[in-house]
């Protein structure tokens, strides 16, 4: 379980980039986070119906993008937290798919194609993302072994 937290960066390409990357994606989980708990109520609109105890999940999401941009800065962390970040990402999607196709208009966000359309359309980056700011992959600049 310990390799989990301690497993290094795979390769050592694109340092700055991926600094780079990994400081403005851990900005935006952690200002996305708190928007999370400061403003739950807003997000319960988005919530598809299916999923129990919406405040509350609401409120684990806040926390969780949090962690998750905390973790990329801690190297020990950084890894896992690529990895749960990408997997959040993955979770949080149907939440996307209901604002978008169920015609939801929550107070504060706004409801238009112009937002959902590169929201959805943005949603694999931000897997991808996670996971190259976190070291897991480094598709599409790994180096060719030739």
């Amino acid at each position: 379980m310990t390799a989990l937290f301690v497993t290094p960066d795979p390769s050592r390409s694109h340092p700055r980039l991926r600094m780079g990357l990994r400081w403005l994606l851990a900005l935006t989980y952690g200002v996305v986070g708190l928007a999370h708990l400061r403003g739950a109520q807003g997000f319960l609109a988005i919530m598809p119906a299916w999923v129990p105890y919406p405040l509350e999940v609401v409120l684990i999401t806040g926390v969780c993008e949090i962690l998750g941009a905390i973790g990329l800065l801690i190297p020990r962390l950084r890894w896992a937290s690529g990895v749960m970040l990408a997997l959040y990402a993955v979770c949080v999607y149907p939440a996307n798919l209901h604002h978008a196709f169920a015609g939801v208009a929550p107070s504060g966000l706004p409801s238009s194609w112009w937002r959902h359309g590169p929201r959805l359309a943005f949603q694999p980056i931000f897997v991808w993302w996670a996971l190259f700011v976190g070291g897991v992959i480094d598709w599409p600049f790994k180096r060719s072994a030739t």
